[in-house]
């Protein structure tokens, strides 16, 4: 197998080497080589109109306030391709000139170079659907190649050294041709896949009937089917016979199960998080010391962010199996304690008033439910208060607004002359001079 591959590659090279150099003395023609210059020509013309229309149009562009972001990103990949719009612009309407006015020979190396032009010029524009980078490069690298190969009239050759390149499993013959043909049609079917989730997912967040639990398990369970049936049907598509994998698929299943126990458990807990909607996106939560936010539910981690701006990222299983805060489970309503002490020659009742008036003139304090305060204590120098407030933003923090509600209790009594005491020792000094005598 390893020998016919090598001959073939041989037979191969050395028919490619006879056109090249066919190719290479017919540019000493007359008629060949005037069409290259006319190419190169065309070409620093356009260059030219690049430098010299590329600033007014990126002007222009920065005055479009307002446009969508997905027009403002396709006139941005435009203006970098402008050098090419411009040639492609300039060598069509050449050629055109040309066959109406001479002999198709005199024209035949623009033609094939107007029509790598437009077929670069197609494809990067249309690979610019595809969001993700990496696949993106894949299919526009991939897609130029074939294209090139397809004008140039290079398939068949191609397609045999690629061929001829292979290994059997079994049943099944893989070879680098069957390699580039499903990273193309898997690569663009999973682009498609890609945008239709996008699609959808923008559909289901607009819809308010449904939780947002639901909405995150929604949206997962569909990218994983397209992605799935992308990979399965690309596959099909190039003639890949998939019972024959069952067996290898099967062992790796088993060896991945086994290795990527955690993997799978955190995946397990984010469905069943999903599911029994025990926490969602914008709750508020703590776990340990941990206290903030959830920005987004993960397949594998749950990002919170706290707010000092650190943004943790808790695994899934940490959620199932730990004792999570959350303060915003049922409803928005969260309730916060602060104590406090007076002296002993202080009205409680004029106290607790006072003490529940200026907790309602905080901003972030509700007035329904209302405040309360209780006494709860005589303590050794105080009359010992519990003050109960309830706010509705826990996301705005809860130190601060403890704070503020301690700046108010404190105006608030020295205001009505409501004094609180703390702790005072009287120390005595013995004079061991006079004891001694």
């Amino acid at each position: 197998m390893e020998g016919d591959a090598i001959s073939i590659t041989q037979d191969i090279a050395l028919g490619l080497w006879f056109r090249t150099e066919m190719f290479l003395r017919s540019l000493l023609r007359p008629w060949n080589a005037y069409q290259v210059g006319i190419a190169l020509g065309l070409f620093a013309f356009a260059h030219g109109l690049d430098r010299l229309l590329g600033p007014a149009c990126r002007e222009w562009m920065r005055q479009r306030e307002g446009w969508p972001k997905w027009r403002m990103r396709f006139l941005v990949m435009l203006h970098r391709r402008l050098r090419l719009i411009f040639f492609v612009a300039l060598i069509w309407p050449t050629v055109w000139i040309m066959q109406a006015t001479t002999w198709p020979s005199r024209s035949y190396l623009l033609t094939i170079i107007g029509e790598l032009a437009l077929a670069w010029l197609i494809i990067a524009i249309v690979t610019r659907l595809i969001g993700n980078t990496f696949l993106r490069a894949l299919v526009r690298y991939a897609g130029w190649t074939w294209v090139t190969l397809i004008i140039l009239n290079l398939t068949e050759e191609t397609q045999t050294l690629l061929d001829s390149w292979a290994f059997e499993i079994g049943d099944s013959r893989f070879s680098l041709w069957l390699l580039v043909q499903a990273v193309v049609v898997i690569g663009g079917l999973f682009a498609l896949a890609r945008f239709v989730s996008t699609t959808s997912a923008a559909r289901v967040r607009r819809n308010s009937d449904i939780s947002p639990s639901m909405q995150v398990l929604a949206i997962k369970l569909l990218q994983a089917m397209l992605y799935g049936a992308a990979f399965f049907i690309g596959l099909r598509t190039v003639g890949v016979d998939l019972t024959g994998l069952a067996f290898l698929s099967g062992a790796i299943g088993v060896g991945l199960g086994f290795g990527l126990q955690k993997v799978v458990s955190n995946l397990v807990s984010g469905i069943i998080i999903l599911i029994d909607k025990s926490i969602k996106p914008g709750d508020v939560i703590s776990l340990g010391e941990t206290f903030g936010w959830i920005n987004s539910l993960g397949a594998r981690y749950v990002s919170i962010t706290t707010r000092d701006g650190r943004e943790y990222l808790i695994p899934n299983e940490d959620l199932i199996t730990g004792q999570v805060v959350n303060w915003s489970h049922s409803n928005d309503f969260v309730r916060l304690d602060i104590f406090f002490g007076t002296a002993y020659g202080d009205d409680p009742h004029k106290v607790r008033k006072i003490a529940v008036t200026a907790a309602g003139a905080v901003g972030r304090v509700l007035s329904d439910p209302p405040a309360v305060c209780h006494i709860v204590g005589f303590g050794d120098s105080s009359v010992d208060y519990i003050l109960r407030f309830w706010i509705r933003d826990p996301t705005q923090g809860l130190t601060n607004i403890r704070g503020n509600v301690y700046l108010a209790l404190w105006d608030a009594f020295q205001e009505q002359g409501i004094s609180i005491p703390f702790p005072q020792r009287e120390v005595r000094m013995l004079d061991h001079t006079g004891a001694n005598g």
